[in-house]
């Protein structure tokens, strides 16, 4: 057999051992497990955001990765989850930010009243210094990185059975409230009684009269039917909480090299799409409740001005000496005001 024979043969082996792994990896795609507490459907910010997510993936790594989606709490209440994530049993999640101050109490700032004027705010200051600065603690205290911080549909505002329009109306008020010390304490200094009821008790609550009323955005309150117990929002916007996507670094680790930074382009394509959809549905929510004879009232630039002092003097200082590492993050928010 001459040399020359003999490496063509050479040549042939090697491309045929090396065809099977080729065609191995095409058809067994890399699967991440992604956890979610809402419902599968478009009123649910979550699910917006995953559908886009696997459009883009599509557009950007193939049929190379995808996601495995369990809406709902199918793989246990979000405080678990957030576990597995850390030690990689589930890949990743999405939720709101509140959830991860057990790993990162830091991150908690994003909960303090008035800290935001809008999403547009948050986007900035989130995808500045401020989110790398969380991001690098929750790596570094939980080995789990933020892809991304989205957006709810909607800010959070006051909805009561009486109409509330100020300062002064609200005083006194039962408002269900989440039972985090940075809800309580907001509408403390609001002058409200907060009243921590779980959700799913809240629209009894208020229609007999164990609450006068609640916070929430109007897209869950048109969803749940909210509106049927309450006639009145006063739009305080007292919070602008961003939506996060988190991933375990063993699940990250799964992403090979050469497609990374196409998941990563999908991933920030998501939530810029995810950020439009949002504002569209919080409008439209709005729009929806006026139909069905909720009245709204924009709270005054006066009262705004003066809670957002209070809470700065009495909620964002007392935080970041609690939590030192948080002082130029405040900054970050602050630079970042339009």
């Amino acid at each position: 057999m001459s040399k020359l024979s003999r490496r063509h043969i050479l040549q042939a082996g090697a491309v045929a051992l090396a065809a099977p792994a080729v065609l191995t990896h095409a058809q067994s795609p890399i699967s991440l497990r992604f956890s979610s507490s809402m419902t599968a459907d478009d009123n649910a910010a979550h699910y917006v955001w995953y559908q886009l997510m696997e459009k883009n993936l599509r557009a950007t790594v193939g049929d190379a990765l995808k996601l495995d989606y369990f809406p709902n709490n199918q793989l246990g209440k979000e405080s678990d989850v957030v576990q597995q994530v850390k030690v990689g049993a589930i890949d990743m999640m999405v939720t709101g930010s509140s959830i991860w101050a057990t790993a990162l109490p830091e991150i908690g700032m994003l909960d303090l009243g008035y800290m935001f004027d809008s999403y547009a705010h948050v986007a900035r200051a989130m995808e500045g210094a401020v989110g790398a600065g969380l991001n690098d603690m929750l790596q570094k205290r939980a080995g789990c990185s933020i892809l991304t911080w989205a957006s709810h549909f909607g800010p959070r505002n006051v909805y009561t059975k009486q109409q509330v329009k100020s300062l002064a109306d609200i005083k006194g008020v039962k408002l269900r409230v989440l039972p985090t010390p940075a809800f309580i304490e907001t509408f403390k200094i609001m002058g409200a009684i907060p009243t921590p009821i779980p959700f799913g008790e809240l629209y009894m609550s208020a229609q007999t009269g164990v609450v006068e009323g609640f916070e929430h955005d109007a897209g869950t309150v048109l969803a749940s039917k909210l509106n049927e117990v309450t006639k009145s929002c006063w739009q305080t916007e007292h919070l602008f909480s961003p939506m996060v996507v988190v991933i375990g670094r063993r699940s990250l680790d799964k992403i090979p090299a050469s497609i990374r930074p196409g998941f990563l382009k999908a991933v920030a394509e998501t939530t810029k799409q995810q950020r439009v959809i949002a504002d569209n549905k919080a409008n439209g929510a709005i729009e929806e409740l006026k139909k069905k004879g909720m009245t709204f009232f924009s709270m005054s630039p006066a009262d705004r001005a003066t809670v957002r002092k209070e809470m700065q003097a009495q909620l964002w200082e007392d935080f970041a000496k609690k939590n030192p590492s948080t002082k130029a993050l405040f900054d970050g928010i602050a630079q970042s005001r339009a």
